[in-house]
């Protein structure tokens, strides 16, 4: 008599779970789209999008919440790579009916006697700091980027001169050992800076 075969059961132990997610921070502004996009072509690990705030972003790779961030502003390069990536231009965020709105751009001096929202207090939030403005109390000089990420109809925005622009970067935590070979980290390197998915890095 001739018995079935078993079942061949693989143990959970000798299964290897898929890897978690590739966390990227970004800072609002920034749009990851088609890097995200890329990732999927060419990636079979999940790429997660994170949000994070600037005054958070140090500490978001610090902590490991996040294994890379596109930064906004200067970071400590002694504790982080940082590749630059471009420059905003820095507007003026007004009411509608302001005076500014009659011009193309204007210079930062000729807004030294109007009250600054985020300098008088820098702890709200950018969106909280418009909304201000649209309520007829004072301006905000930001980034284009979060000028066009907060619009709405009650305010209008200005180029600015005589401000510096915003550096946009893209930023990981120094390792003394394998941090820069993760491969992973040099995907989305490669992603960023535009490379084939054949190429080689430089």
């Amino acid at each position: 008599m001739t018995h079935p075969t078993a079942p061949r059961v693989r143990s959970v132990d000798n299964v290897t779970p898929p890897p978690g997610p590739f966390r990227v921070g970004f800072v609002p502004g920034v749009m990851p789209g088609k890097w995200e996009r890329a990732w999927r072509e060419r990636m079979r690990r999940r790429l997660e999008l994170v949000t994070v705030e600037v005054a958070d972003q140090e500490a978001a790779l610090r902590d490991g919440r996040v294994a890379m961030c596109l930064v906004r502003g200067d970071v400590d390069t002694e504790a982080f790579h940082l590749i630059p990536l471009y420059r905003e231009v820095p507007v003026v965020v007004v009411p509608v009916e302001h005076p500014v709105t009659a011009y193309d751009e204007i210079d930062v001096s000729e807004l030294a006697d109007e009250y600054d929202v985020l300098r008088e207090h820098p702890d709200i939030t950018t969106r909280q700091a418009i909304e201000t403005v649209a309520a007829g109390t004072g301006i905000v000089v930001v980034p284009m980027s979060l000028a066009r990420l907060h619009q709405r109809k009650d305010v209008e925005f200005r180029p600015v001169t005589g401000v510096e622009e915003s550096p946009v970067g893209l930023a990981w935590l120094r390792h003394p050992t394998s941090d820069v070979d993760d491969p992973d980290k040099q995907a989305f390197i490669g992603i960023i800076r535009g490379r084939s998915p054949r190429s080689s890095r430089s």
